[in-house]
């Protein structure tokens, strides 16, 4: 029995849910949906009817009675999508969303492969991904599904693999127990299906590599495992084969299936990785469309109203957009005001004022008003879908270290292959006999030293321990490509709102006129704005609170759009907003005129208020910088590099935040297209530019840049478009990534360097080249030890950014 939201229920309630179907959300660690042994599932096992994963019961922290019975799920997204709608789950996990007609399939490591339909890449063997993202599946890719579970089984299977061979190394004779001739035969059994089975998309790969004759880390990957398996193969089922001098103790060959094993599941390891960081790409583009409703209210010729699919609004369509809504399409207002929340495509906090002939713009939320609108751009043409666009071009671009290890492998490989070839020739016809066992033994030594698994190592660990540091520091790093980036960049592009600023309004000056009071100013001021829910409002409400002050709400409040309130308070006639609003009045803002100008040059708003119909003074708010932006700005000045300021807001607020921070240059009332475009034009002139932003408008520019970082205060669809993510938003963590970008990009290159130097020396030596001059050759088995000491000579490297100073 367990309790769910104060209920008591059976653990095991059957639900109806089926199994089957593609996944929708990141992190399966199983799902649910059956009690205990129904549809065949195991006792204590549920299937989850929103992704058809299966879940036990036991440890299920997701669990919702919506919809009758008991249901289980794997992920709280799940559990999320089917209480808003359980009677589209009644019969289990829908099937999977068949791609739009005409949808193109790209590589993600050969971008120049485009196909018409799924497949394998003709050039890596990877898996193509569609070229549209809209068109991406809302859960994880199959492909990441199908290498967790081999990468489960394998890891099962490796552990007492390992501990079988590598026992009598660490005082645990396990061999010595089993008896070598057994030990090598359960070694066979237990390495057998993750070669076969676990390592079989790599041995495709490398298979399709060889086929292209575009030799890559697929090459080497494959090389290693089939040439440390084939060997302790052939020593375990034809021992007799190999020469006296090569046998241990009680007669046989040393095995090396632990190689082959470990290599398949370190590499499956790193894949997983690899596909999750893809899998949150697709993220930020789901989080792009959400932001536009899924239904729109069209109103008909004949003046009725009714809800219809935004894939069936045409242009030329009116709809209404009701208070709270979010504007569904891209349009213009034709009947009535209100203001509307853009701040998803300016960044500027203040919603605005729509009128009839004003755009609107699909995605954007609206404000206490209604309005009826005109559809101008539909589909494609919208602007929420031209930003999901461009976000989905830019982040489909490569880095070059992404590619450094399949360049090297592509010289690397056929001089392994050719060293072999010429030790095996050399061994059948000059070594002594038997000269077979012993070409075989040298030709074999030399792949197993050549084996790639430091080389796989090479760059996850420093990016593993780099993460895991940058973490510390509060920076998030999403892979080796961004840090590349990063290490080079000269060039910083930041957003003002959220980013330099806090985000919020507050009051920076209270201007009282003689004989009114500070404190009764602000608190008639407070009281008025106490029945508006404008975020100028909320500033000043703060403002008075902060002082102790206490409100009395308005009464006879009236809002006057583009203009200011007016009201009672405690009695008194109030009035607030803007100049004009006062000129309405006929108030005579008089030598204040002077001030509220002075003040706006600054980059404030001002706001003035009268009182029984005399002006009693000025309230001005503005988004305060933040307190560690001046610092952070003159350490990357410091550092050689250019600061650039694109921001959504007015000239005059951006002119003022640019002159106290002595930002270098500054753009002010770009929308999120004229962002890209300055990112992109700095790139053309030769810059390496990463960009600062917060917001959903942020994005473009964002995965437009070099490197693309966001503050972990803003918008969810800034964070999973940037490459790096400061968790505090302070911008100090720039700088901090910055260092640890170039410790990183030494560390990996010195990884490189051991991953191949080892192997480099000890090609040659495992060949045989040194048996004419002190008849040493260099055995399989000291050969995967060098292949081991190159590997633990990369992961004690990279374990030492722990200690980076930043």
């Amino acid at each position: 029995m367990r309790s769910i939201d104060g209920q008591t229920v059976a653990a095991h309630t059957h639900t109806g849910g089926k199994a089957g179907g593609a996944g929708c959300c990141g992190d399966h660690a199983g799902s649910a949906n059956h009690g205990a042994g129904a549809d065949g599932l195991e006792p204590g096992k549920a299937i989850d009817p929103v992704c058809g994963m299966t879940v036990t019961i036991a440890t299920a922290k997701h669990i919702s009675l919506a919809g009758g019975g008991v249901h289980y799920f794997c992920n709280p997204r799940c559990k999320e999508r089917f209480e808003a709608d359980p009677s589209a789950y009644a019969e289990g996990p829908p099937p999977p969303k068949a791609m739009p007609k005409g949808t193109l399939y790209t590589c993600p490591m050969d971008p120049e492969i485009v196909r018409d339909e799924p497949g394998p890449c003709p050039i890596c063997g990877m898996a193509l991904e569609p070229m549209d993202p809209t068109a991406a599946p809302s859960g994880p890719s199959p492909e990441l599904l199908d290498f967790r579970h081999r990468l489960i089984v394998g890891a099962v299977l490796a552990v007492p693999l390992v501990a079988i061979a590598m026992g009598p190394h660490v005082g645990v004779p396990v061999r010595s127990w089993l008896g070598a001739q057994v030990a090598d035969w359960i070694e066979l059994a237990l390495a057998t299906p993750i070669v076969l089975w676990c390592g079989r998309p790599f041995l495709q790969r490398c298979w399709v590599s060889f086929e292209s004759a575009r030799l890559n880390m697929w090459s080497l990957i494959g090389i290693g495992v089939v040439a440390a398996y084939l060997y302790s193969l052939v020593a375990t089922v034809a021992p007799e084969v190999f020469p006296a001098s090569m046998r241990g103790a009680e007669g046989t060959i040393g095995v090396y299936f632990e190689s082959a094993a470990v290599i398949v599941v370190l590499v499956l390891l790193g894949q997983v990785l690899e596909l999750k960081a893809r899998e949150r790409t697709g993220d930020a583009i789901r989080a792009l469309l959400d932001l536009s409703p899924k239904m729109a209210r069209r109103i008909a010729s004949d003046g009725s109203e009714g809800e219809v699919s935004l894939g069936d609004v045409r242009v030329g369509d009116r709809l209404r957009v009701r208070p709270g809504e979010a504007v569904p399409i891209d349009g213009v207002v034709l009947e009535g005001h209100s203001s509307v929340d853009e701040s998803m495509l300016t960044g500027e906090a203040v919603p605005v004022e729509r009128t009839p002939g004003d755009e609107v713009t699909g995605g954007t939320l609206n404000g206490a008003g209604s309005f009826i609108m005109e559809a101008r751009r539909i589909g494609s043409e919208t602007t929420l879908a031209r930003i999901v666009a461009m976000v989905g071009e830019a982040q489909r671009s490569r880095a070059p270290i992404q590619k450094l290890a399949d360049v090297v492998a592509g010289y690397f490989v056929p001089a392994v292959f050719a060293v072999a070839v010429l030790a095996f020739a050399a061994w059948a016809v000059f070594g002594p006999e038997p000269s077979l066992a012993y070409a075989f033994v040298a030709a074999v030594s030399v792949l197993i030293i050549a084996c790639p698994c430091a080389l796989g190592l090479a760059t996850p660990m420093s990016i593993m321990v780099a993460s895991g540091r940058g973490a510390k520091e509060g920076v998030l790093i999403r892979n080796a490509e961004m840090l590349e980036r990063m290490a080079d960049i000269d060039t910083l592009v930041v957003d003002k709102t959220g980013t330099l600023t806090l985000g919020r309004p507050k009051v920076t000056d209270v201007l009282a006129e003689p004989g009114v009071a500070e404190d009764e100013l602000l608190a008639l001021a407070g009281g008025l704005e106490m029945a508006s829910g404008h975020p100028l409002a909320a500033a000043i409400i703060e403002a008075a609170h902060e002082r102790g002050l206490e409100l009395v709400g308005p009464q006879d409040f009236e809002s006057r759009h583009g203009l200011g309130v007016t009201g009672l308070v405690a009695g008194r006639s109030v009035a607030l907003g803007n100049l004009r609003l006062m000129g309405a009045l006929g108030i005579d803002v008089g030598e204040r005129l002077e001030a509220a100008e002075r003040l706006r040059a600054e980059g404030r708003t001002v706001m003035a208020v009268a009182i029984e119909g005399r002006l009693a003074g000025l309230v001005a708010t503005s988004d305060p910088i933040k307190d560690t932006a001046g610092e952070a700005i003159e350490a990357l000045r410091a550092d050689g590099i250019r600061i650039v300021m694109v921001t959504g807001d007015a000239m005059l607020t951006a002119a003022a935040v640019s002159r106290r921070l002595r930002i270098d240059e500054t753009w002010a009332e770009q929308l999120p297209e004229n962002k890209a475009q300055i990112v992109r034009s700095l790139r053309k002139a030769g810059a390496k530019v990463a960009v600062a932003g917060d917001g959903v408008n942020d994005a473009p520019a964002l995965a437009e840049a070099d490197v693309g970082i966001a503050m972990g205060t803003g918008a969810d669809v800034a964070i999973e478009s940037a490459g790096i993510t400061l968790l505090r938003g302070d911008l100090r963590g720039i700088v901090r990534a910055r260092r640890l970008a170039r410790a990183t990009m030494r560390n990996i290159r010195q990884n490189l360097f051991f991953a191949f130097g080892y192997n480099v020396l000890g090609v040659p030596v495992a060949a045989g080249v040194l048996y004419p001059f002190l008849g040493m050759l260099l055995s399989p088995m000291l050969a995967a030890a060098a292949m081991s000491l190159s590997s633990v000579s990369v992961i004690s490297n990279a374990l030492r950014l722990r200690n980076v100073r930043l």
